[in-house]
């Protein structure tokens, strides 16, 4: 009778693992198999495996259209902003955590209630800054606003990393003679590495991804980036699934690699502190 009521409850969880994991991956095996299907296959047999492995389709999208410029514009503006924001988050996330100032509490909480503010109200002030500085429709500007956007995430990942390394690390180093950016950097932000590698990967993977200000700050195609791409490919590619789907294929496959490869790192930093032991 025990071990009946230790099965079913682990019968049950497994189900409901697995059935979460064929919803998750589903759409995305769809889109890569059905890539390499003709626009018949993919409409008489719609969940049959492709008849065979057929690249012609990223052929045509990739000599047909600049898709080798929209990935690497994406490429330069995600890891730009991300390397920017997280040497300077990450020093802002370790003053909050380790230092005592006036208004400490009320600043930290002004900069992570950003994440409630939605983009739409701040696109016009941002676009109209944009336009002041003469930067509008440039990889740099869009960069500036990406290194904006992953502000309240970045920094609430990164106090939580900084605050779980002792102080005595810090007073050690202090009655040693160490200097404000020895303390950081040979000291707190190895030990913080978990919560730097995880507000990096979610950080670049939100700008891979980000569509509406892309679209917003950006007309000219040697500017575009692989969202704003995707909307093109969706109109232009409206009646030819196959190589729609071979766009896609393209545009959500680096995310997905990157996150595999780093997903332990990332989990850790929910799982473990700055310091074992």
């Amino acid at each position: 009778m025990d071990t009946v009521k230790k099965v079913i409850p682990k019968t049950l969880m497994y189900f409901i693992l697995i059935f979460t994991i064929l919803i998750s991956i589903f759409p995305v095996l769809w889109v890569i198999f059905s890539s390499f299907k003709t626009n018949a296959q993919i409409l008489s047999s719609p969940f049959a495996l492709p008849e065979s492995i057929n690249f012609d389709a990223y052929r045509f999208v990739f000599e047909n259209y600049n898709f080798g410029l929209y990935m690497m514009n994406s490429l330069i503006v995600s890891v730009v902003s991300t390397v920017i924001s997280i040497i300077i988050y990450s020093m802002a996330g370790y003053v909050f955590a380790k230092y005592d100032f006036p208004l400490k509490n009320t600043l930290y909480a002004l900069f992570i209630i950003t994440l409630l503010v939605p983009a739409q109200s701040r696109a016009q002030p941002i676009f109209t800054l944009l336009i002041n500085m003469g930067i509008n429709n440039t990889l740099t500007g869009l960069t500036f606003v990406y290194i904006s956007l992953g502000m309240a995430m970045s920094l609430f990942i990164l106090r939580n990393s900084f605050a779980s390394i002792p102080d005595s690390l810090n007073e050690a180093a202090s009655i040693e003679g160490a200097t404000f950016i020895q303390k950081f950097w040979k000291i707190n932000f190895p030990l913080a590495k978990n919560g730097v590698v995880t507000a990096s990967i979610l950080m670049f993977l939100t700008n891979w991804n980000e569509y509406f200000f892309a679209s917003l700050l950006t007309t000219s195609e040697s500017v575009r980036t692989l969202p704003v791409a995707l909307q093109f490919f969706n109109e232009t590619f409206a009646f030819n699934y196959t190589r729609l789907f071979a766009a896609l294929t393209v545009i959500i496959l680096p995310g997905i690699l990157i996150y595999s490869i780093a997903q332990e790192r990332v989990q850790k930093s929910f799982a473990t502190s700055g310091v074992k032991g």
